[in-house]
């Protein structure tokens, strides 16, 4: 697809960057500069600072350098009286300039480290910040996973970008320092350093927009190279890949895409190749004609030696200067494309959010909540995930949501949880609708745990204390969630204990079996002193007897409070107050367990079909 769309005549992805649109994207560099400042001010003070004495090292060392000849040549014409003082004085002053020129760049170099590292950091913490603060439909999009992406890739690379743009402003003062000298002898020879300079520029400047635009329009493939690599070689995949025979099968579409980006990039990387040697002739051919110059004057005897050596020292040095300047200016302007990808996913917005003049969450529900003709579809689709529901959860009562996969009982507790907003209808608690409540207060007041819950990557202890982190010190209240969950019995035959690594993805750690993991889970639910609780498939890799066991202490546990349970197993919907049956979205039963079973609907052909399953 890519080496197709490169050969092709439009190359829309490519157009892009031939329209200059990187030089655009320079007025993301004083917000950048910014963001370095507020990183650490005194650091970046500092760093300014030498890098300022620094420029100025080269004008110094290179008119040392020119005295020390001038001043050789009057030794040798003056012979056996000559006074050598003025030379060691010279020679002394050039050893201290060399040396402070080297400490310099070494302080620069570790505050270029720290200062990198500092932002890279609290680039990653904002954008972890802010993804916590988007829509749950939003994580859900594709393209969303694409600004994601792109974002997370700059938190890192940007900290090139930092020492690239540090360093322009540098080289830009050592330029104008040492064109000052070499106007004052021959002003031509500015004019000549340009002609040298500004081919190889422009052609870079339009080969790194073109690569650009390469990178952005492979971003979706990349993603999906990130995913086979993965899948190929994983944990979470190795049983399948194996007993499946997928590693053929893997390794072969990884070979097809990263074929096509490679022969993508080869062409235009060739291109690059091609014209960078043609104008490296051009900028060469420049530099030996002032080069040349100088020479014939030193010949004719209007410059000394010394001022040969100031000038043609200064030329190469400004030559390097101004070509490192422009180089990197064009780099900049790649690195801040990039940058606006950063930017561009901080203007994410959600949807879902406190809207002003929210209450807070009631200290204690009394009306419950009430689902008035709520309906909800999903993202890029036309059909209805839930249409039409309308019930009402009252304070202290139990209700079990039953139906096949996909008739919509995630769904519905995530819209009660506000992790979505209906697409039509209203929810209200206490009869106010559900978003004039401050969004976190609500969260706080709800303890879900849902079929696919995570397993965190972290120590026993800290998996449980996620339920409610900010009390992730209190040991005490960690151990008791774990009686209550079952999983103190899982912790008491692990190595460490609480403090037991669990997962494998590091060092030491340990693997649970997926009823351990489960029973980890539930402890998160004990955690939290929510008026809410829901428990989605919460037993679903137990056993009988375990999970016979987890029932009664919820159960118990529950006692006033209001509970939303969703299991396939009819045993556990049984204690319910109330079943809600839902079919393809839509509210097709509401009762109890015995008078769901008496109106022979598709509870009890259900029930009917799972008691025949123990028959």
């Amino acid at each position: 697809m890519l080496k197709r769309l490169l050969n092709s005549k439009k190359r829309p992805w490519l157009d892009e960057g031939d329209k200059g649109s990187g030089w655009n994207s320079l007025k993301q560099i004083p917000p950048f500069l910014k963001l370095i400042w507020e990183t650490h001010r005194g650091m970046t003070a500092a760093n300014v600072a030498l890098r300022f004495i620094k420029s100025l090292m080269p004008l110094l060392i290179l008119f040392i350098g020119k005295e020390i000849i001038d001043e050789i040549i009057q030794l040798i014409a003056i012979g056996e009286q000559a006074d050598f003082t003025r030379l060691w004085i010279f020679i002394g002053l050039e050893l201290l300039a060399t040396l402070f020129n080297e400490l310099l760049s070494r302080g620069i170099s570790l505050l270029d480290a720290l200062l990198g590292d500092l932002f890279a950091n609290t680039s990653s913490i904002r954008l972890m910040e802010h993804a916590a603060t988007l829509d749950l439909e939003q994580f859900e999009q594709s393209d969303f996973y694409d600004k994601l992406e792109k974002a997370r890739r700059q938190t890192l690379q940007r900290t090139v970008l930092m020492t690239q743009v540090l360093s322009v402003l540098q080289d830009s003062v050592s330029l104008i320092s040492l064109a000052a000298g070499l106007i004052f002898f021959n002003p031509w020879l500015i004019l000549l350093l340009i002609i040298s300079v500004i081919p190889s520029f422009l052609g870079e400047s339009h080969f790194n927009s073109r690569s650009y635009s390469l990178v952005q329009g492979y971003t979706p493939e990349r993603r999906e190279l990130d995913y086979l690599r993965h899948t190929a070689a994983s944990d979470e995949t190795a049983k399948e890949v194996k007993l499946f025979g997928l590693s053929e099968f893997l390794s072969k579409r990884f070979k097809k895409l990263s074929d096509e980006y490679y022969e993508a990039n080869k062409s235009l990387s060739v291109k690059r190749a091609s014209v960078g040697m043609a104008l490296s002739i051009i900028s060469t051919a420049g530099y030996y004609s002032a080069y040349v110059l100088i020479i014939f004057k030193t010949v004719a005897g209007d410059i000394s030696l010394g001022e040969l050596t100031f000038l043609s020292g200064s030329f190469a040095r400004m030559r390097g200067l101004m070509e490192g300047i422009l180089s990197r200016l064009a780099s900049i302007a790649q690195g801040a494309m990039y940058l606006e990808d950063f930017y561009r996913f901080f203007e994410i917005e959600p949807s879902i959010k406190t809207e002003q003049n929210s209450i807070p969450f009631p200290k204690q529900i009394k009306a419950g909540f009430r689902f008035e003709n709520v309906g909800f579809k999903y993202p890029n689709t036309d059909i209805w995930a839930l249409r039409n529901i309308s019930f009402e959860l009252k304070p202290g009562e139990k209700i079990a949501l039953v139906g096949e996969n996909g008739s919509g009982k995630t769904t519905l507790v995530k819209l009660l949880s506000r992790l979505y907003d209906p697409s039509e209808g209203i929810i209200y608690l206490d009869n106010l609708p559900l978003n004039q409540y401050d969004l976190q207060s609500l969260r706080d007041s709800i303890g879900v745990i849902f079929q696919d819950f995570v397993k965190f990557q972290f120590t026993a202890g800290m998996n449980i204390a996620t339920g409610k982190i900010d009390e992730r010190d209190n040991q005490g209240k960690i151990e008791r969630a774990a009686e209550l969950s079952l999983a103190s019995d899982v912790v008491e035959r692990l190595p460490a204990g609480y403090e037991q690594m669990i997962g494998r993805r590091f060092s030491k750690g340990v693997d649970l079996s997926g009823g351990q993991w489960q029973k980890i889970a539930l402890g998160r639910a004990y955690m939290r002193d929510s008026q809410i609780v829901i428990l989605d498939e919460p037993t679903a890799a137990l056993d009988a007897r375990a999970e016979h066991e987890v029932f009664e202490r919820f159960a118990s546990l529950s006692e006033g409070k209001m509970a939303v349970i969703i299991s396939h197993r009819f045993s556990t919907v049984r204690m319910a107050d109330r079943i809600i049956v839902l079919k393809h979205g839509k509210l097709i039963e509401e009762g109890n367990h015995a008078e769901l079973i008496q109106s022979k609907g598709l509870y009890a052909d259900l029930f009917a079909l799972q008691a025949k399953g123990y028959q």
